[in-house]
C-alpha cells in the first residue's frame, strides 16, 4: 500500500527576545555558570562559542586569541543579529586592546554593543563613583602589572593590589569560593571606594554579596560587571538580588 505524505505549512513564530553573544575561553569553567545563574529567567537568549587559549598565562598567550576573534564571532548564529557580544577576559582584553577586540567582533556581527570585563568595570566604577580601589586577582606578576596599569589610565587610583600568583585557569577555577571570601574580607579596604576581584574563571560571583556585607563597601567583579553590561545593553533593566550592589541598581 502506497501512504501519500500529507503536507503541513508551518506557521513561524518570530523570536522577539535580544540575543547575546558570549565568547568564552576555552579553558574556563565558571563564566558559563556565572552567566546561567543571573540570566536563565531572563528574557534574553544566550549563545556561547569558546576560543582558543593557551595556558599559562602569559601576555604572549593572551595576544594569540587576537586572530581568532572575528572567526569565533562569526560562528555565534550565522547570518543573524546579535544584540550584545560579551567577550570573557580581562587580562586577554587589556592585552588586545579593547578597541581591538571590539573592533574584530562588529567585523562580525556589525552593529552589535562589545562589552568584556575591563570595560564593563570600569563603566560600573564611573556609574557608582568609584576613584578608589583595592584589586584582587589571581594572576602571577606581570599579567597583575598591566591591571594595576591600565586601571590608572583610567583615572581609578589602585590602593592595594593582592595576589594567589597562578597561571592556570582551571586552578582558579578549582579555588574553594568560601575561602575566598575569607581572604577578600581580611583586605585592606579601609582607604578604598570598593573592592575588585579581576578574572573571568574566579568563583567570585556567588560571594560578592556575603563579602559587601563584612566590608560595607561595594565589590565587583569581572563577571559581574560583564554580565550587568550585557542584560543592560540588551534592555533589560530591573533590579537583581544576590550578586553585589551593582546589580542592584
Amino acid at each position: 500500500m502506497t501512504i501519500k505524505s500529507n503536507y503541513i505549512k508551518p506557521e513561524f513564530k518570530k523570536r522577539t527576545n535580544p540575543k547575546v553573544g558570549l565568547l568564552a575561553l576555552s579553558t574556563d569553567l565558571t563564566i558559563e555558570r556565572d552567566f546561567h545563574s543571573i540570566c536563565h529567567k531572563l528574557p534574553l537568549d544566550i549563545f556561547v562559542n569558546r576560543i582558543h587559549n593557551e595556558n599559562p598565562l602569559t601576555k604572549e598567550n593572551l595576544l594569540k586569541m587576537y586572530k581568532q576573534i572575528e572567526g569565533i564571532t562569526e560562528k555565534i548564529l550565522p547570518g543573524e543579529k546579535i544584540n550584545t557580544i560579551a567577550y570573557a577576559c580581562t587580562s586577554g582584553t587589556i592585552a588586545i586592546g579593547e578597541d581591538k577586540v571590539k573592533e574584530k567582533i562588529q567585523l562580525a556581527k556589525p552593529g552589535c554593543h562589545v562589552t568584556t570585563p575591563i570595560t564593563s568595570a570600569i563603566k560600573a566604577f564611573n556609574k557608582m563613583n568609584i576613584k578608589k580601589v583595592a584589586v584582587f586577582t589571581p594572576y602571577p606578576e606581570t599579567v597583575n602589572k598591566s591591571i594595576s596599569e591600565y586601571l590608572t589610565k583610567k583615572n581609578i587610583t589602585v590602593m592595594s593590589f593582592s595576589t594567589f600568583n597562578l597561571d592556570l585557569d582551571v586552578d582558579f577555577a578549582r579555588i574553594d569560593p568560601k575561602y575566598l571570601s575569607e581572604v577578600l574580607t581580611k583586605l585592606n579596604i579601609n582607604e578604598v571606594d570598593a573592592l575588585f576581584v579581576s578574572c573571568t574563571a574566579l568563583p567570585a560571583l556567588e560571594i560578592l554579596d556575603e563579602v559587601e556585607k563584612k566590608i560595607n563597601k561595594p565589590v565587583f567583579s569581572s563577571n559581574q560587571t560583564l554580565i550587568w553590561d550585557t542584560i543592560r545593553s540588551a534592555g533589560y533593566k530591573s533590579s537583581i538580588k544576590g550578586y553585589g550592589k551593582l546589580l542592584r541598581n
